[in-house]
C-alpha cells in the first residue's frame, strides 16, 4: 500500500487518464486544439513527477530509487499514450491477430536504470509485419514523447525481425536481453521472449561472452584503460557502470537472472559478492543522476567542477589532511576498484565453469603439471587445496601470489576468494615475521614487471594489509589537474617506470637513468624508496618529512640494514628536491649547483636520486614527462657529479670563460662563412663573462651569425626560430634593442600565440642590444612546431616590440573565458617568496598562483613597474598551479639588498597576482 501511495506521488495515471478523457470528451476543441490540451496536461504531469522524483532523491541521495522511478514515471507516461491514442484518435474495436502490439522497454529504459536525463528506448513489436493501424499509433506516441522534450530511441520490428537482426548484431541481442514490456498486448511480448531465449540465446553463450568482453575492452582503450583518470565517465570508463552491465548482462543470458543476488544461487557470485556489486550499482547510479541534474543534460563525465558540487551534495565534508572532494573521489576510485575486483572474479569463475578460453596465455610446459613450489595447477591456474590452507600457514598467501609471477600463470578464481576471506591473517605478527617480509621483498624487486603482481595483490586488499601504511594511501587522489593517479596506482606505477629504466626499455627517452641505474649498489633501496615515496601523502603534513619517518619505522621490519634504512628515509625525504631544484633554478649558476651537491652529498644518492625522481615524474600521468624535462635533470646530474667528484674546483670561473671563447674562435675560423678575425673579436667583445658560460659552442656560434646578419641587413628586430624535438621545445631567439620591460612583451606575445614559456635566458650585450633566448611548448607540452603558427608567433613578437600590438587588452578577454571553464574551480593561494640566498650575484623571486593565459605576461609587467631587470627565467606548471622562478637585478645592476624594496616587491607582487 505504501509502495502504491509513494508511486501516485509521482504519477497517479488512472486520474490523469480521467483528465485526458474529460479533454476528449469537450466537442469544442478541434482535433489539433484537442492535441495541443493533452501535450499540455502531460507535460505538466511529467515535469510535476520529475520533481517529486528529484525532490526525493535530494533528500535520500539513492540513485536506486531515482533511475528506477523516473523509468516508472516513462512508463506511465508511454501508457496513457498510447490508451488514449488506442481510445480516442485511432480506435480499434477488435483488432485481428496482425494488429496486435506489444510497447517494450530496451537498453537502459529496459533495465529500470534512468538517469535524469538518459535516452528512452522504445521497441514497438509486432507478431507480424507492422499494419496501416499499429503504424498510426507508434507514429502517434512517438510524436507526443517528442513534444514532450524526450530523447526517444526507437525501433518496429515483428518478432522475426527482432530474432534476424539480434542473431547478426550483438548490440542489439544485448539490448532485446534486458527488454522489458511497458504495455498494449503481453501475450504478443512474451512469444517473443520465449523464442528469444530458444533461439538466439540457448547454446551461444560463450560467442556472447566473448564479444561482450572484447566489446569491454575496446571501451577500455578508448576511454583511457584506468580506472584512476581524473575525469572519470562514470558510465563508460573503467570500473564504471557499463563494466557491472556487462556483467549483469552476461549472468542474465546465462543463467537468466534478474537481479545480481540471483548470482549467489547459481554459484557465481557470493551474497557478499552480490551485495557489493548492488552497492556499487547505487554508488554509481546517485553519482550519475548528481551530474544530469547539476548539469541540466545527459553528462556522464565527472568533471573537476562537477567533483567538488557532487562531493557537497552526497554529503562529504573536509577531514583532517583530506578536503571532502577529495574524500569522495576516494570513495569513487574504490567502487570502480571494486568494480574491477568483482569483475575478475566472475570472468576467472566462468572461465573455470565454461571452459571460455584463459586471459592470459599459459606457457606450455605447464600443461598437465600438478604441483608448482607447493601450489596445485588446476586449469592452468594456481591453487590451494582449501581455504585452511591459506588461514594455517598465512605466509601462503604472500607466496601464492610470487609463485604465480614467476611462473607466468594465474591464481585461481576460488582461491582468490580465500586470500580475501583470509585477509584478517594478514596481522601484526604475520607483519612482523623476517621470512613473510622476505617473500614481499622479492616480490617489490622482482627484475620481470614486479607492478603487475603488486597491483593484483592491490586489487586483492593484500597490499594495502601487509604494509598499513600503504593501505591509508589506497584510492587517495589528490584534487588537482597534475596528479592523474590515485597514490597507489602512481606508487605502482612508478615502480613499474624503474623496472623498465633497468630492463632498458626506457634508453631513448631517459637514456641517463638507463646507464647509471646498473651502477647503483643496492636495488633494493631504491624499490623500497620507490615504494614508500608518497606513503604519507594525505596526513596533513609534509609527506616527504612523514614519509621519511615512515622509512625509518617501516625498513628494518622488511629486513633493510641501518645504512639501507637511511638510505632509504633521506630518498623519500629528498624525493622532490632534483625536480624542483633543476626546474626552479638556474643550474648554470654555481650557488645552485654547490647547494645541491651539499644536499645529495655523494655520487651513489645522486644516482638513487636521479632514477626515483625519473620514475616519479613519468608515473604521474601521460604527456608529463617530456624531453626538455629530462634535459633539465641530465644538466643537473651531471653539474652535481662534476661537483662531487671535484671538477669544478678544478677549473675556475675565468678558465672556463676563456675557454668558450677560444672554442668560438676555432669554430668560426673553420665554419664555410668568411669570419675574419677582428669580426670575431668584436663579438666576443659584445659578450659579457656570464655569456659564455651560460651556452655552448654550437649555441655561441649560432649567436655571432644571427648578431652579424642583423648589422648588416639594418634589422631592429630578428626573431630566430628553432625546434628541438629531442626535448620537445622550440628555441626562439629574440634579439632586439634591450628597453625596460622587453620581457614582458615578449610573454605578452607568446601567450597571445597559446605558446607557453617554459625557460628564459636574458641576457644584454655589451652594444646594448637584447640577445634573449626562450624555450616555448604548445598546450600539449610538445614543441611549438606548426609553421605557420611560428610564423605568426614571429610577426606577432615584431608587432608587440614595436607598439603596434598591446597584449593587455586581448589576453584580459580572455581571461574572462577562462574563469569559465571547468578548471576555474581550481583556487591556488598565490604566494611570493624573495631569496637572496639561491645566489651569489642575483635576487631569486619564485611566484606562485593559479596558472592561466598570460599570466607571465601580467607577472613581468609587474616586474618592470618595480624596476627589476629580469637576467633569467624558469617557468614550471603543475597542472593547475604555475610556479615562475625569475633572477633579477634592481637599476643599478644590483642585488635587492633593502627591507624596503624587499617588501614593496612582495607586496605589489601578491596585489597583482590576487588582482588577476
Amino acid at each position: 500500500m505504501y509502495k502504491v501511495k509513494k508511486q501516485r506521488e509521482i504519477i497517479d495515471r488512472r486520474k490523469i487518464f480521467g483528465e485526458l478523457e474529460t479533454i476528449a470528451a469537450n466537442s469544442d476543441l478541434k482535433s489539433f486544439k484537442q492535441r495541443a490540451e493533452i501535450l499540455k496536461r502531460l507535460k505538466a504531469v511529467l515535469e510535476d513527477g520529475r520533481n517529486v522524483i528529484r525532490a526525493r532523491f535530494e533528500e535520500s541521495n539513492s540513485g536506486q530509487d531515482a533511475v528506477f522511478s523516473n523509468s516508472f514515471l516513462i512508463d506511465q507516461i508511454i501508457r496513457l499514450i498510447h490508451d488514449f491514442a488506442l481510445k480516442f484518435v485511432y480506435p480499434l474495436h477488435n483488432p485481428t491477430n496482425e494488429q496486435r502490439m506489444a510497447v517494450v522497454a530496451v537498453g537502459g529504459y529496459g533495465r529500470g536504470d534512468m538517469a535524469p536525463h538518459s535516452d528512452v528506448d522504445i521497441l514497438f513489436l509486432f507478431p507480424y509485419k507492422q499494419t496501416a493501424h499499429g503504424e498510426q499509433i507508434v507514429e502517434y506516441i512517438l510524436y507526443m514523447l517528442w513534444d514532450l522534450g524526450l530523447k526517444v530511441g526507437h525501433a518496429t520490428r515483428s518478432i522475426d525481425d527482432c530474432l534476424r537482426m539480434g542473431k547478426q548484431d550483438i548490440t542489439i541481442r544485448t539490448n532485446l536481453l534486458e527488454s522489458r514490456f511497458v504495455w498494449a498486448d503481453e501475450e504478443v511480448y512474451k512469444t517473443f521472449r520465449t523464442r528469444f531465449m530458444d533461439e538466439l540465446v540457448k547454446g551461444t553463450g560463450l560467442e556472447f561472452i566473448e564479444g561482450k568482453l572484447s566489446e569491454r575492452d575496446d571501451r577500455h582503450i578508448r576511454m583511457g584503460d584506468s580506472r584512476y583518470v581524473v575525469e572519470p565517465n562514470v558510465k563508460d570508463g573503467k570500473g564504471g557502470l557499463r563494466d557491472l552491465h556487462t556483467l549483469f548482462w552476461i549472468g542474465k543470458y546465462l543463467y537468466r537472472v534478474n537481479n545480481p543476488l540471483e548470482l549467489v544461487e547459481q554459484k557465481v557470485l557470493t551474497r557478499k559478492e552480490a551485495q557489493g556489486f548492488l552497492k556499487a550499482q547505487n554508488f554509481l547510479w546517485s553519482v550519475r543522476c548528481w551530474l544530469h541534474y547539476l548539469s541540466d543534460r545527459e553528462e556522464d563525465r565527472l568533471t573537476f567542477d562537477m567533483q567538488r558540487d557532487i562531493a557537497e551534495h552526497l554529503g562529504y565534508t573536509d577531514h583532517a589532511g583530506a578536503s571532502g572532494v577529495e574524500r569522495f573521489m576516494k570513495h569513487y576510485y574504490l567502487m570502480v576498484k571494486h568494480v574491477g575486483n568483482l569483475t575478475r572474479i566472475f570472468c576467472a569463475a566462468l572461465e573455470e565453469r565454461h571452459q571460455r578460453k584463459p586471459l592470459i596465455r599459459f606457457p606450455a610446459r605447464f600443461f598437465g603439471t600438478k604441483e608448482i613450489d607447493g601450489f596445485q595447477l588446476r586449469n592452468d591456474r594456481l591453487t590451494v587445496e582449501s581455504l585452511d590452507v591459506l588461514k594455517n600457514d598465512p605466509i601462503q598467501i604472500l607466496r601464492l601470489f610470487l609463485v604465480a609471477h614467476q611462473n607466468g600463470v594465474g591464481i585461481h578464481p576460488e582461491t582468490l576468494r580465500w586470500v580475501t576471506q583470509s585477509l584478517k591473517m594478514v596481522d601484526h605478527k604475520l607483519q612482523k615475521d623476517p621470512a613473510a617480509n622476505e617473500v614481499f621483498l622479492e616480490i617489490l624487486t622482482h627484475r620481470d614487471r614486479p607492478d603487475i603482481v603488486l597491483r593484483k595483490m592491490n586489487e586483492a586488499g593484500l597490499l594495502g594489509r601487509f604494509i598499513p601504511d600503504f593501505g591509508r594511501v589506497v584510492a587517495q587522489m589528490q584534487y588537482d589537474m597534475y596528479h592523474t593517479y590515485t597514490v597507489d596506482e602512481h606508487t605502482i606505477r612508478a615502480i613499474g617506470v624503474l623496472n623498465q629504466i633497468e630492463r632498458g626499455e626506457l634508453a631513448e627517452e631517459a637514456p641517463v637513468a638507463t646507464r647509471i641505474m646498473g651502477k647503483v649498489i643496492s636495488r633494493r633501496v631504491l624499490y623500497v624508496a620507490a615504494l614508500l615515496h608518497d606513503i604519507a601523502k594525505g596526513r596533513g603534513g609534509d609527506h616527504s618529512e612523514l614519509g621519511a619517518e615512515v622509512a625509518e619505522k617501516l625498513c628494518p621490519r622488511l629486513g633493510l640494514s641501518p645504512a639501507d634504512t637511511e638510505t632509504v628515509a633521506w630518498l623519500v625525504k629528498a624525493h622532490l628536491w632534483m625536480s624542483l631544484t633543476a626546474f626552479k633554478r638556474d643550474l648554470n649558476d654555481p650557488t645552485t649547483i654547490k647547494a645541491f651537491a651539499d644536499l645529495v652529498q655523494s655520487q651513489e644518492r645522486l644516482r638513487l636520486l636521479l632514477c626515483l625522481t625519473v620514475a616519479d615524474i613519468r608515473a604521474v600521468g601521460p604527456n608529463v614527462w617530456n624531453g626538455w624535462k629530462a634535459t633539465l635533470l641530465r644538466e643537473l646530474f651531471y653539474a652535481t657529479k662534476d661537483r662531487l667528484s671535484g671538477g669544478l674546483n678544478a677549473d675556475n670561473h675565468d678558465s672556463r670563460v676563456a675557454r668558450a671563447q677560444q672554442d668560438l674562435r676555432e669554430a668560426l675560423a673553420n665554419c664555410d662563412a668568411d669570419w675574419p678575425e677582428q669580426d670575431i673579436e668584436d663579438f666576443i667583445d659584445r659578450g659579457y663573462p656570464s655569456y659564455w658560460l651560460s651556452f655552448d659552442t654550437e649555441t655561441h656560434v649560432r649567436h655571432a651569425h644571427l648578431t652579424r646578419d642583423a648589422k648588416a641587413n639594418g634589422a631592429d628586430i630578428t626573431v630566430d626560430t628553432r625546434i628541438e624535438t629531442d626535448i620537445d621545445a622550440t628555441e626562439i631567439i629574440v634579439h632586439t634593442t634591450d628597453h625596460p620591460g622587453l620581457f614582458s612583451q615578449i610573454a605578452g606575445a607568446m601567450a597571445l600565440c597559446g605558446a607557453n614559456i617554459v625557460d628564459a635566458k636574458i641576457l644584454t650585450l655589451a652594444d646594448g642590444m637584447a640577445l634573449d633566448t626562450f624555450f616555448i611548448q604548445d598546450a600539449n607540452d610538445e614543441a611549438f612546431n606548426d609553421k605557420s603558427k611560428l610564423e605568426k608567433l614571429r610577426e606577432t613578437l615584431e608587432q608587440v616590440i614595436s607598439g603596434r600590438i598591446r597584449p593587455s587588452q586581448e589576453l584580459e578577454r580572455r581571461q574572462i573565458k577562462d574563469n569559465k571553464h571547468r578548471t576555474a574551480v581550481f583556487k591556488v593561494e598565490p604566494n611570493v617568496i624573495i631569496d637572496n640566498k639561491a645566489s651569489r650575484t642575483h635576487t631569486v623571486i619564485e611566484i606562485t598562483a593559479r596558472d592561466r593565459q598570460g599570466l607571465l605576461y601580467d607577472v613581468t609587467r609587474t616586474l618592470r613597474d618595480l624596476s627589476l631587470q629580469i637576467a633569467s627565467a624558469r617557468i614550471s606548471t603543475f597542472g593547475e598551479r604555475a610556479v615562475d622562478v625569475f633572477y633579477v637585478k634592481d637599476v643599478f645592476g644590483l642585488k635587492i639588498d633593502s627591507r624596503t624594496k624587499f617588501l614593496q616587491v612582495k607586496e605589489t607582487l601578491t596585489q597583482a597576482l590576487q588582482n588577476s
